[in-house]
C-alpha cells in the first residue's frame, strides 16, 4: 500500500461499449501531469507517481468518441478505472461541453484549454451555464442576475424588457454590447461587424444552454475588439428523446406576459430544436409599451462517422415605445415620469447559418460556419434636447438596413511532442457587409408610423456602407513541461470600409430653413494589420492554476456614426481607428467541489480612444450652446482587479457515506471589481482625467439555498459613482453628460419543481431603489434613462 497521498497509481482498462472487448492503442492524456500513454493490446493502462487530488483523463481512439473522465484520489488507495468508449456517432463538441458541465458544481466556470474547435488556454474566460441552478428572471433576460458571476461588467439597465443587451467591460462603452464580438452558436449576430457592431437582437435566455465570455485575448481567434468574445449557445434537441416539448409562461408587473414554447429531439442521427416566444408589456414608465416575437429553428444530421451538417434560422421583431430621458432635477422629483410620447423603436432581424463539422481523424477536425444576416432597425421621434419641451413638429426618422454574409473555417489538430500533447489551430474568415442608413422627417403625429415624408429627397442624409474583411489566424498550445504550457498566436486582418451618399447642411431662422445645401460624400479606407498574442499557464496543483496573457487589439471607426444628424451630439469627421492591447494575470482553481474562484489583474492600453468631449456651436435660442462632441480623446490606460468566488457551504457538512443532509444545497458567491482608468496623452484638457464609464468599485454577492426541489436565491449588487464622459462633467443642462451616482439593488427569486412542472416567482429591485445607469445622447433618450423600480414576476413551466 502506498504512503498516504503519495506515489499512488491510477490504472484500468478501455473497452468497446458495444462488444466489451479491450481497445488497443488508445491515446490517454492526463491533463494535470501532461502525461500521454497508449493502451496495451488488452486495453489496459497505468499512470504512476500520483498524489491525492483531482485528475482529468482524455481518451482518444480512431473511430470512437473522445471520452473524458474525472477522478478524485484520496487516502492511500490506488484508483481503478473502467472506461467504455462508444463508436463515433455523436458530435465531439457536445461531448466536450457535457463533460465540462459535469466537472463543476456551479453555474459559472472557465472554458477548458481546448473546447470545441477553439483554444482557450491561459485566457480569462467565463461560461454561464443556464441550467436549473440559475434562479433568475430569464423571461426579461435580467442581465444583473444572469451575469452575476462575471466580474468587471458595466451593465446598462435602460431596457427592463430585455429587448437589447448592453454590457461593457474595463471602461468600454456598453451601448448594445458593441465592444464585444457578439455571436450566436459561433457566428456573428450584430448589425455590421465592421461598420456598425451593435446588437439589436438578444437571444432569449430561456432558449440558451450557456453563455461564453472570453476577454480581450479573444482578439486573435474572434476578431480584434477590445472587449473580447460574447457567444450565446442555444440548446440542442434532447439526445434521449425523439420528441420533447417545453412551455414556460411568465407574468409580471406592468402587464408583462411572456410565452416561451420549444420543441426538440433526436432520432436516427437527426437532431432538431426550435422555439417561439411572444413577449409584451407596458413598461415601468408611461409611454413604454412593447411587444416582441422571436422564433428559432435548428436541424442537424450526422451523415456518417466523420461528417455532420446543420442548418439554423432565427427571426425576431419588436416594436417598443420609448419614454425618453429626464433632466437631473426631474429624475430626483419622479424617475417614473415621461416627457416624450411620440418616440418609437422598431427592429426586424433575420439570421441564417449553415454549419459543417468534419473529422479527418480522431485528432484532427474541421468546423465551417457560413452565416447570412438581413435586418432593419428604425427609430422615430423627437431628438431635441430633453430640457426643452417636445415642439410637436415633424419627427425624426432614422432607418438602417443591414445585409451581410460571411464564413469562418477552423482546423484543430492534436499532436504529440515527445511525451506531451499539443494542439494547433488555424482558421480563416471572410466577411462582407452592406449597410444603408437614411435619416429624414416623418409625420408630426404620435403613432408608430415609420414613413418618410419625402423618401426621394431626404432632409438629413442617405448613405450606403459597404465593407469587407479577410482574416487568417493561428494559435498553438504547447506543453513545455507537465505543468507549464505556452500558447502563442497571430492574426492577420485586411479591412476595407467605405461610405457613399450625401448629407445636408441647413440653417434655420424662426423655424424656417434659410440655407440648405446637399453635400455629396464618398470615402474609402483599406488597411492591413497583424495582431500578436501570447498566453502562458502553470499548474500549481491539480486544482490550482496561474495564468497570464497578452494580446493586441484594434477597433475600426463606425462610418454610420458620421452619417446621423443628432442635435445632442456632433461627431468628428476625422475620427481615427483605435488601437491597443489587453494583458491579464490571474489565479483560478477549486477545492474539491466546495470552493471555486478566479481572481485576476488586468491592464488595458488604448491609443486614440474615442470618447465624448464638448464643443461650442451656434444656437438660435441661446446664441451659443455647449454640445457633446464625439472624437479621439487621446491615449488612455485602464487597470484593475476582477475576482469571483463561490463556496458550496453545505458540502463542508455532508458526509459522503451518509444520506443525512444530502437533500440540502446552499452556496454563496461574491464578485468584485476594482478598476481605475486615466487619460495619459492627447489634448492637455484631458490629460489626467478619469476614463469614463468605469465604476471604480462593483460588488455583487448573494446566496442560493435549496431543499430537494425548492430553491431560493438572493442577490445584492452595488455600483460606485462614475463619470459618463471624458470631460468628467458633473452635470449639464440637457442631462446627456454628467455623474452616474452610486446605487445598490436587491433581487430575490424562488423556484420549485415537481415531476414535469416548474413554478418560479421573484422580486427584482426588492427595495424599490431609484437609480439610473445611463445618460443617453440619442435614443432611447436623450437624457437620463431611469432603471426600473420594484417588479414582480411568476413563471409556470411544463415539460413533456
Amino acid at each position: 500500500m502506498a504512503t498516504q497521498g503519495e506515489n499512488l497509481i491510477a490504472f484500468g482498462w478501455v473497452n468497446d461499449a458495444e462488444t466489451g472487448e479491450g481497445i488497443q492503442n488508445v491515446s490517454i492524456f492526463l491533463e494535470e501531469t501532461k502525461d500521454l500513454q497508449v493502451s496495451n493490446a488488452d486495453g489496459s493502462f497505468r499512470f504512476e507517481q500520483l498524489q491525492n487530488g483531482r485528475y482529468h483523463f482524455t481518451f482518444f481512439a480512431e473511430g470512437y468518441q473522445t471520452h473524458f473522465q474525472e477522478i478524485f484520489i484520496e487516502g492511500s488507495q490506488n484508483y481503478e478505472l473502467q472506461v467504455s468508449m462508444e463508436s463515433l456517432a455523436l458530435d465531439l463538441e457536445a461531448v466536450e461541453i457535457e463533460a465540462s458541465q459535469r466537472a463543476t458544481a456551479y453555474g459559472v466556470r472557465s472554458l477548458r484549454n481546448v473546447e470545441g474547435v477553439a483554444i482557450y488556454a491561459a485566457k480569462k474566460s467565463e461560461v454561464i451555464e443556464l441550467n436549473d441552478k440559475l434562479v433568475a428572471n430569464l423571461a426579461t433576460n435580467n442581465a444583473r442576475q444572469i451575469y452575476k458571476g462575471v466580474a468587471g461588467l458595466n451593465i446598462w439597465e435602460n431596457d427592463g424588457a430585455g429587448l437589447q443587451l448592453s454590457i461593457g467591460a474595463r471602461g468600454l462603452d456598453p451601448n448594445r454590447t458593441s465592444n464585444f464580438n457578439t455571436r450566436q452558436n459561433g457566428y456573428d449576430i450584430s448589425a455590421d461587424a465592421l461598420g456598425y457592431p451593435e446588437s439589436y437582437y438578444t437571444p432569449p435566455s430561456q432558449a440558451l444552454k450557456r453563455i461564453e465570455i472570453v476577454r480581450g485575448a479573444a482578439s486573435l481567434q474572434y476578431g480584434p475588439q477590445f472587449g473580447g468574445l460574447l457567444n450565446f449557445v442555444f440548446k440542442d434537441g434532447n439526445p434521449k428523446k425523439a420528441l420533447e416539448v417545453v412551455s414556460e409562461n411568465t407574468v409580471g408587473s406592468w402587464g408583462l406576459f411572456s410565452s416561451f414554447n420549444s420543441i426538440g429531439g433526436s432520432k436516427n442521427g437527426w437532431n432538431y430544436y426550435g422555439f417561439v416566444q411572444r413577449k409584451q408589456g407596458n413598461g415601468w414608465r408611461p409611454n413604454s409599451k412593447f411587444h416582441q416575437n422571436t422564433a428559432y429553428a435548428s436541424i442537424s444530421k450526422k451523415i456518417n462517422q466523420q461528417l455532420k451538417i446543420g442548418v439554423q434560422y432565427t427571426y425576431m421583431d419588436y416594436l417598443a415605445q420609448q419614454a425618453g430621458g429626464l433632466q437631473d432635477f426631474e429624475f430626483n422629483q419622479d424617475p417614473q415620469q415621461s416627457k416624450r410620447a411620440r418616440n418609437w423603436f422598431k427592429v426586424n432581424w433575420n439570421l441564417a447559418a449553415l454549419t459543417v463539422d468534419y473529422r479527418l481523424s480522431d485528432k484532427t477536425k474541421i468546423n465551417s460556419r457560413s452565416f447570412l444576416l438581413a435586418a432593419q432597425r428604425q427609430s422615430l421621434g423627437e431628438l431635441g434636447p430633453i430640457n426643452r419641451p417636445d415642439p410637436l413638429r415633424e419627427r425624426d426618422l432614422i432607418r438602417g438596413r443591414y445585409h451581410n454574409f460571411g464564413n469562418e473555417t477552423r482546423l484543430l489538430h492534436s499532436y504529440q511532442i515527445k511525451e506531451s500533447l499539443a494542439t494547433f489551430l488555424i482558421g480563416a474568415r471572410y466577411y462582407q457587409g452592406h449597410a444603408q442608413n437614411q435619416q429624414g422627417l416623418a409625420d408630426d403625429g404620435s403613432e408608430a408610423n415609420f414613413k418618410f415624408l419625402n423618401p426621394s429627397n431626404l432632409e438629413r442624409s442617405d448613405y450606403t456602407f459597404p465593407s469587407r474583411n479577410i482574416s487568417l489566424f493561428a494559435e498553438n498550445l504547447v506543453n513545455i513541461t507537465p505543468k507549464w504550457s505556452v500558447t502563442p498566436g497571430i492574426r492577420f486582418e485586411y479591412i476595407r470600409t467605405a461610405s457613399k451618399g450625401f448629407y445636408r447642411e441647413q440653417v434655420l431662422s424662426g423655424g424656417q430653413v434659410i440655407y440648405d445645401e446637399k453635400i455629396n460624400d464618398q470615402q474609402k479606407n483599406g488597411r492591413s494589420l497583424a495582431l500578436i498574442g501570447l498566453g502562458s499557464a502553470y499548474k500549481l496543483s491539480n486544482d490550482l492554476e496561474v495564468y497570464a496573457n497578452f494580446s493586441q487589439n484594434y477597433r475600426s471607426i463606425n462610418f454610420t456614426d458620421l452619417a446621423v444628424v443628432n442635435p445632442n451630439l456632433l461627431v468628428d469627421s476625422l475620427l481615427k481607428d483605435e488601437r491597443g492591447y489587453n494583458a491579464d494575470m490571474g489565479i483560478r482553481g477549486s477545492y474539491q467541489n466546495k470552493i471555486r474562484f478566479d481572481a485576476s489583474l488586468f491592464y488595458l492600453r488604448y491609443k486614440n480612444r474615442i470618447g465624448t468631449s464638448e464643443i461650442v456651436i451656434p444656437d438660435p435660442i441661446l446664441v451659443e450652446k455647449l454640445t457633446a462632441f464625439r472624437t479621439n480623446i487621446g491615449d488612455a490606460r485602464v487597470l484593475g482587479l476582477e475576482a469571483f468566488a463561490e463556496v458550496n457551504i453545505c458540502s463542508f457538512f455532508k458526509d459522503e457515506e451518509q444520506t443525512e443532509g444530502k437533500d440540502w444545497s446552499c452556496s454563496i458567491f461574491s464578485n468584485v471589481s476594482l478598476i481605475r482608468g486615466k487619460y495619459l496623452a492627447g489634448e492637455s484638457f484631458f490629460e489626467g482625467k478619469e476614463v469614463e464609464l468605469i465604476p471604480p468599485l462593483t460588488i455583487k454577492t448573494g446566496a442560493t439555498v435549496g431543499y430537494k426541489n425548492l430553491k431560493a436565491a438572493y442577490q445584492f449588487a452595488h455600483v460606485a459613482q462614475h463619470y459618463s464622459d471624458a470631460t468628467n462633467a458633473l452635470q449639464v443642462a440637457d442631462a446627456t453628460r454628467g455623474i452616474i451616482p452610486s446605487y445598490s439593488v436587491h433581487d430575490l427569486s424562488f423556484s420549485y419543481t415537481i415531476s414535469r412542472f416548474k413554478l418560479q416567482a421573484g422580486i427584482n429591485n426588492l427595495s424599490n431603489a431609484h437609480y439610473f445607469t445611463r445618460r443617453a445622447t440619442s435614443y432611447p433618450g436623450p437624457g437620463i434613462i431611469p432603471a426600473d423600480g420594484r417588479s414582480f414576476y411568476g413563471v409556470f413551466g411544463v415539460r413533456f
